[in-house]
């Protein structure tokens, strides 16, 4: 058990872990509605499109979490605004999104000279994690699990068909901007353990893990959770004991976990989905 209680010594440890407990319940939750939606993809555009934010942000001593929250859902805005106004596809307006915003982000962090640490932002910095960023992150964390919790059925069936919750009279901008809202605020709760690069994985992998083993959203949500904290951890414990940066550890256990899924899933894993099911014994009656 050292190996497991030896780190706990450390204070920064302690923060670390927190912070990756809460994240780690978060972050698959709200990557759920990207997966079932496919708009996997989006979360990537939304943790580049905080760039921008945060370098005026510094720049004009502005509060971060408003800048990086504002230029984060302006991403979103800029999508929607690409496919209303031509045939361009999800896709191509996430990645023609993407890659502007990133680019600006980085413009204007030389620009204005910025004191963000561009490696940190990229790659996460989970160590450095203050008793203040875990608090800020905890009630991040509360205020978005509450307003899942209080618009579940509404978001489950906007998720599912957006066409019949519109027919019925639910309010369905403001549900997608809702839901736009609460990634973007995920995604900045996210960056600070893991960084620009990897808060996508830690979004969707976990999520995306558990739709290999469960069908039900509320079981994608909660399974997902598990093993976005259970992740998270493990990452903590190999950055620690190898020495190895922490942001790239959690996002190499995150494909560790999910790879396992996708070989042995009972319903859809590659190496188990191919074998024949068990025959049933003679005289019994399927019926």
């Amino acid at each position: 058990m050292d190996w497991l209680l030896a780190p706990l010594d450390y204070d920064f440890m302690r923060q670390a872990l927190v912070a990756s407990l809460l994240v780690g319940i978060l972050c698959p939750i709200l990557g759920t509605y990207l997966i079932v939606q496919r708009l996997a993809m989006l979360g990537d555009v939304v943790a580049h499109g905080v760039l921008p934010g945060l370098a005026i942000a510094h720049f004009f001593n502005l509060p971060i979490l408003a800048g990086a929250f504002a230029l984060g859902l302006l991403s979103t805005f800029v999508i929607t605004w690409i496919r209303s106004q031509s045939r361009i596809k999800a896709d191509t307006a996430m990645a023609i999104t993407f890659s502007t915003f990133f680019s600006l982000g980085i413009t204007l962090m030389t620009v204005f000279r910025s004191r963000v640490d561009l490696d940190q932002l990229l790659f996460g910095d989970i160590l450095s994690i203050g008793p203040g960023d875990v608090q800020q992150i905890a009630l991040i964390t509360v205020v978005l699990l509450v307003g899942v919790r209080l618009f579940y059925k509404e978001l489950l069936f906007f998720t599912f068909d957006p066409l019949g919750a519109e027919a019925l009279g639910l309010p369905v901008q403001t549900l997608n901007l809702g839901l736009m809202a609460a990634i973007t605020l995920a995604i900045i709760a996210g960056i600070k353990t893991v960084g620009v690069i990897l808060v996508v994985a830690l979004m969707v992998g976990p999520a995306a893990t558990a739709y290999l083993l469960v069908k039900e959203l509320h079981w994608m949500m909660a399974l997902g959770s598990v093993f976005g904290v259970g992740f998270g951890w493990v990452g903590m414990y190999l950055s620690y004991y190898l020495d190895i940066p922490s942001g790239p550890a959690i996002g190499l256990t995150v494909f560790g976990g999910f790879l396992l899924a996708l070989l042995f899933s009972p319903r859809q894993g590659i190496l188990t989905r191919g074998r024949p099911r068990r025959a049933a014994p003679p005289g019994h009656d399927p019926g």
